[in-house]
């Protein structure tokens, strides 16, 4: 079916045709319309769902942790100040391997207030244990839900997904969209049953305390099973491809494998980017694209694969670390140690500040032109 969407409904429907049983939540802009699309779907029979609104994020985010330990299919969406609000919670969810999907709406975090977006707020969910992905298209956030839950659930990965889009950006434009018949979803992800979860009829404890060694082993185990997944979701990105003709990977690459210069970023503003490597290769000049689409698990030897013979890169952060500087640039830095690249790191759009094609052209020619590793601000 196609239609003319935005990125919150597209989010919805990703969860109504993955037949999600509960929604704990709490409105915040730009998610807003995601929890009123399936009120409205809810008050008119369409979601069957248990649809709850709590008091804030932070209950939003316990109801969750409570409906995915009965192993109920469960959904959320917040942005910015609400997703900080539901941190505490976040580690105890993956913690505990309770799977679910939450659909984070990127918004600059305060203060000063500001309601466009930059990645602050989600970057900031690094370390939390969730599997992250982060899209670039309204078609790639509805999807990405519905694949989430097939990660999510699978018995040998047990974790929570973050599908990440960017407010306004992808919110509120609509765009052409296929939403998948319920049959191909039904298909593709059946209903979640789970041997670990919480029943009346078999009594059992999860999240228990954990002391010395016992933590590590189980900190251990959830690193393993977040190195594990990028089996599975290469499993779930081809089969979702031979269902719909539509291909994801850990990375999106554009005009790479010849290129001299190359720009590495996350994303909806990688759109105005490839549109900017467009302009430039008319010129003649090799300059490419990389959008990471998987952020964690960190797609490291994909990456150094990638930029195999990318001689100089272009990070593009959208966030701060203040401080330090962009939050993606130490992580390319990292899995690139030991080549011989110039690395710059570019931060810009912080607050939705307007980045243009030209803005992404300046950033090629600059470091085309750059002799050493450099961290710069485009205001």
């Amino acid at each position: 079916m196609i239609d003319i969407i935005d990125g919150n409904k597209c989010a919805a429907w990703g969860a109504r045709r993955a037949k999600v049983q509960c929604v704990p939540c709490f409105p915040i802009t730009p998610t807003t319309e995601i929890i009123e699309t399936i009120a409205e779907w809810n008050a008119k029979g369409e979601f069957k769902g248990e649809f709850v609104v709590l008091e804030s994020e932070h209950s939003a985010a316990s109801a969750c942790l409570g409906s995915s330990m009965t192993g109920a299919r469960t959904f959320t969406a917040t942005s910015s100040q609400g997703l900080l609000l539901m941190h505490e919670i976040l580690p105890i969810i993956s913690g505990c391997r309770t799977p679910m999907v939450m659909t984070t709406v990127s918004r600059c975090i305060s203060a000063p207030i500001g309601l466009w977006p930059d990645h602050n707020d989600t970057l900031a969910m690094r370390d939390a244990g969730w599997i992250m992905f982060i899209c670039e298209t309204n078609q790639e956030v509805l999807d990405s839900v519905i694949m989430g839950y097939k990660v999510s659930e699978n018995p040998k990965i047990l974790l929570p997904v973050i599908v990440n889009m960017d407010g306004f950006v992808h919110s509120y434009t609509r765009t052409e969209v296929d939403i998948p018949e319920q049959k191909l979803v039904d298909k593709f992800l059946p209903h979640p049953e789970l041997e670990i979860r919480l029943d009346v009829k078999k009594p059992m404890t999860l999240g228990i305390p954990a002391m010395g060694l016992d933590y590590m082993r189980y900190r251990q185990q959830l690193h393993t099973a977040m190195l594990d997944s990028f089996t599975v979701i290469d499993k779930v990105h081809k089969e979702w491809a031979k269902l719909t003709g539509r291909k994801y990977d850990f990375l999106d690459e554009y005009k790479v494998k010849d290129a001299d210069a190359v720009i590495v970023m996350i994303g909806a503003n990688a759109t105005i980017a490839r549109a900017a490597v467009d302009t430039m290769r008319e010129k003649g000049k090799k300059v490419g694209l990389l959008r990471i689409r998987l952020f964690r698990p960190f797609p490291e030897a994909q990456l150094r694969k990638a930029l195999e013979k990318v001689n100089k890169i272009a990070v593009v952060d959208q966030n701060i670390c203040p401080g330090m500087g962009g939050i993606l640039y130490p992580e390319i830095k990292m899995a690139l140690y030991g080549t011989k690249k110039i690395i710059s790191d570019y931060v810009q759009g912080l607050g939705g500040n307007f980045v243009s094609e030209e803005d992404y052209i300046e950033i090629l020619n600059d470091i085309m032109k750059t002799k050493a590793d450099d961290r710069k601000w485009q205001m």
